[in-house]
């Protein structure tokens, strides 16, 4: 187990001159407007792990990034678990696209290569890393817990509240891939790497709150390997979260939460055959399904851009045969193009009160159809943005177009747009970058 860095963090509040009287009437109505948040807010934090597909020397698909940019945009996650990371090239770029299509906020923690293999041939060709929105987590630790084959990379967060000084809520998040292929060895091998992982999760506190993202190659929940994450007498017991438990592999009644394979069609990188495996997952320490100061939400868990029918097993992801109405063509189309396999996703809440940036004019600007191929609808519900000069550019930081808007809905042509991720500015006014989506 090797620790990476620590991070001390200190909350500080501005504080003001008045009359003794009004200050105690302004610290009281303070304290009963966070009172009321407290008690009626709920906050959300989207989660997604995603293997990358050997990013960024699988090059059979040439220019993969804006197929990346195009499920980020969408989805909108606030930590971004990856696995398949090549090198630290690959790793700055991921960071460049998830800052442009989710947030300026964004940060990665640090890369490191992987350093199981280092006694037997040290290949270093797929790393896992952690991407997070620094508005919401302040990362504290990193931590590396080595195998026989690959490290499981964990990340100690604690997320950003008002009183995280006095009322901390902090998250253990693991990001792994374990042995691939079918077997009994290769079996045997993924238990061996999950009982190191426990050895290091016997160090934690029982009531801590963990989150596991990865590859794990698994063909039934009857394999060792998933049932020693499940074990009950473990310090740190894992939980399902959908609670789809059985043998997926091949299983067409499991195809709700298949993630592999998208591609049918060979030549692309990666496996082909399409949609009959569950080999990626995230799961939550079982206190986090109901008792934890961070807890999952209820039927949030999702295999991003699967739309649970069964007429996609052993399809390609993005065919007609996998048409539903939560994922769009566009969607499953840019995830057939990035990857061989599915994101997953689900969401935590929390009632704490987060310490977030103040509202800004952005707030007032909503876009109604953030994937389109004709008009963009924009609905303005701000007096100060009325006339004001919005700028939109294309991906390579070129402006495509300029336009004003007025009070409501506003229609803007985007017809002669190419097909790809898009952003919204204003001239004159602090606006954080809006997004959306061309396809034709």
């Amino acid at each position: 187990m090797i620790s990476i860095k620590n991070t001390t963090l200190a909350l500080t509040f501005n504080t003001f001159k008045a009359h003794p009287m009004t200050k105690n009437l302004t610290t009281y109505f303070a304290i009963m407007l966070l009172a009321c948040f407290n008690l009626g807010a709920q906050t959300n934090v989207k989660v997604m792990f995603y293997n990358l597909l050997n990013y960024p020397l699988e090059d059979a698909v040439p220019n993969r990034e804006p197929f990346l940019a195009t499920v980020l945009s969408d989805y909108q996650p606030d930590l971004f678990l990856v696995c398949e990371l090549n090198n630290e090239t690959g790793a700055n770029n991921v960071l460049n696209i998830v800052q442009n299509a989710v947030s300026a906020d964004y940060t990665m923690a640090t890369y490191v290569s992987n350093t199981s293999d280092d006694l037997t041939g040290n290949q270093n060709d797929l790393q896992n890393l952690l991407y997070y929105d620094s508005t919401k987590f302040i990362l504290l630790e990193e931590i590396i817990v080595p195998t026989d084959l690959r490290d499981f990379n964990v990340y100690k967060l604690r997320l950003n509240t008002v009183d995280q000084n006095t009322n901390p809520i902090e998250l253990y998040v693991v990001v792994c891939h374990l042995k691939a292929s079918s077997g009994p060895d290769n079996a045997q091998q993924r238990f061996e790497m999950v009982q190191e992982l426990d050895n290091y999760l016997n160090t934690l506190p029982a009531s801590s709150n963990v989150l596991l993202g990865g590859d794990l190659n698994i063909y039934t929940a009857n394999e060792s390997a998933f049932q020693e994450l499940l074990d009950v007498t473990n310090n740190i017991t894992f939980a399902d979260p959908p609670n789809r438990i059985g043998s997926w592999n091949n299983n067409v009644n499991f195809v709700d939460v298949f993630t592999q394979s998208t591609r049918t069609q060979s030549g692309l990188g990666g496996s082909t055959g399409g949609f009959d495996d569950r080999f990626d997952f995230i799961l939550t320490s079982e206190n986090m399904l109901s008792s934890a100061n961070l807890t999952y939400v209820a039927d949030s868990y999702k295999a991003y851009g699967n739309n649970g029918v069964s007429s996609c097993y052993n399809r390609a992801i993005n065919s007609s045969d996998c048409a539903g109405p939560e994922f769009s063509f566009a969607i499953r189309d840019a995830l057939h193009n990035f990857s061989d396999h599915l994101p997953v996703t689900l969401s935590l809440q929390t009632s704490a009160l987060l310490n977030t940036p103040e509202f800004d004019q952005s707030n007032y600007i909503k876009i109604k159809n953030n994937v389109t191929n004709y008009y963009l609808d924009i609905y303005n519900n701000s007096f100060e943005l009325i006339n004001e000069v919005f700028v939109v550019f294309n991906q390579l930081g070129q402006r495509v177009k300029m336009f004003k808007i007025s009070e409501g809905l506003n229609s803007i042509d985007v017809s002669h747009f190419k097909n790809g991720l898009y952003y919204i500015v204003t001239k004159d006014i602090k606006f954080k970058p809006k997004k959306f989506i061309v396809y034709h």
